[in-house]
This record gives structure tokens, sequence and C-alpha cells, in this order.
């Protein structure tokens, strides 16, 4: 059932929205050559029991994935797009690292994600950036009251498309409020004035992302939870959680 929130619980999730926006400038800033994934989560997890926020993401157990996930943000590494576990990874010169982080407060919560390159980047990863976050742009400038939802996927698949980059349609966008998770599914991909209309009140995270080539298809890691590109094309993931009002779409996951 798709739940329209209120303006004070909108507010509520603009607080939520806050912190998650402080997490990752935060982890944005401290990652560099050497950074453990492990002392990454260790760093975003200070930052929310400061703000006494709490993770939506520690200990998530989604039907796909074998167990819990353990940690407060995914740190996904070049060929990883989404869900990466935190480990003892040490990130290298040239890396591209995807974080996204999830947290309540007072029971609301918002989700938002990041993509950027440790140390120097290698050719065609700012453009996969660039491409990945004007995608975003596209997919909320499309979330006006009145429009449906296959307007947003649309949006998003015209940016992906122009630049021939790979996308799987399995995961992406989703509603948002008293859990991390609701209806509706916001796909990367749609048909204009179709789907479920877009109404004042309606919130929800919108997340495109690509890999670096044609491909389509992924694969899922060891731990049960990265997924990779099957080809070992880079990807990049851009997220924001955004609220539909009468006066257009609002973006809740900044400072």
């Amino acid at each position: 059932m798709v739940e329209l929130k209120t303006a004070q619980e909108i507010a509520t999730m603009r607080e939520a929205g806050r912190v998650v926006a402080r997490v990752l400038a935060t982890v944005r800033e401290q990652a560099g050559v050497g950074s453990t994934l492990f002392e990454l989560d260790r760093i975003a997890r200070d930052v929310i029991d400061e703000a006494g926020a709490v993770s939506t993401f520690d200990g998530y157990h989604p039907r796909f994935a074998p167990m819990p996930f353990a940690g407060v943000i995914c740190t996904s590494v070049n060929d990883a797009v989404l869900h990466g576990l935190p480990d003892k990874t040490k990130l290298a010169d040239g890396d591209l690292l995807s974080v996204d982080c999830g947290v309540t407060v007072d029971g609301w919560a918002a989700d938002a994600a990041t993509t950027f390159v440790v140390g120097e980047p290698r050719d065609g990863d700012r453009e996969l950036i660039a491409s990945t976050e004007e995608a975003l742009a596209a997919g909320i400038g499309a979330a006006q009251p009145g429009n449906r939802l296959g307007d947003i996927g649309r949006a998003i698949a015209m940016i992906g498309n122009r630049d021939g980059l790979g996308t799987n349609l399995d995961f992406g966008g989703h509603g948002i409020g008293r859990t991390m998770h609701e209806e509706p599914h916001v796909p990367n991909g749609g048909r204009p004035g179709r789907g479920l209309p877009l109404q004042p009140g309606l919130v929800i995270a919108i997340e495109p992302w690509f890999w670096r080539g044609p491909t389509t298809r992924y694969v899922i890691g060891d731990d049960g939870w990265t997924l990779r590109s099957s080809d070992g094309s880079r990807g990049a993931h851009a997220e924001h959680t955004v609220a539909i009002t009468a006066d257009g779409p609002v973006i809740l996951t900044v400072l």
C-alpha cells in the first residue's frame, strides 16, 4: 500500500535526510588511498550516533540476502555498484567508490547514495559519475505532481541510453517513510504517462545506477550481498529521497 505523508512527517524525514547527507559528506572527506571499508563504516556510525539517529541498514535482512546486513553504509567498489558490505578491503588509487546510507529519526527514514573516485580517476570515471548524477537530476525533475512513475523511469533511462550505459531493472528506487523500503517500486526505466500517479505527500527514493558499458547482467558476490557487473565494468550510483509536493519535488537528503 502506498502511504502519503503529512507535512509534519515529511519535515521529520527532512531531519533524517540531513543526517544521511552529513554521513555521505563525512565519508567522502575521510576516504583516501589506504582507507579500509571497515574504517569508513565506523566513521559513518559515529556520525549517526552523534545525531541520535538509527541506521536502517544495520541488521536489515531482505529475502534475497542469506544474512542480515552488517554495517551502516553500503560500500561498493569498482565493478560493484550496489549493496557492498563493508570489509577489510583497502582502497587503492583510482578506485571508484559508491556509498549508500539510510537512517531513521523519530521513526521516519531517509536514504541517499553518492559515487566518487579515490585518488586519481581512471579514464571514463568522471563521465560515468556525471551521467549518473544527470540521470538522478532528470528523474527528480520528472517527479512532478500529475506525472506518473513511468515519467521518472523514462527520464533516467534516456540519459543511460544516450551515454551507452548498462543497468538492470531488478533493482531501483522505492517508496520510503516509516520503513526504508515501501511501495511503490521506482524503476530506472519506463514508459511516460504510465504507472502510479504522483501525488503530493508521496515520498520516494530515486536512485539511478549504471555500469560503464552496455551490460545488463549482474552477479552477487560471495558475501550474498554485493551486486557486481557480470563483465567487470565499473559502476556508479546516485540517490536522493524526494517528496512530491504541490509545488514540485523537494529533495530531503541534502544539508
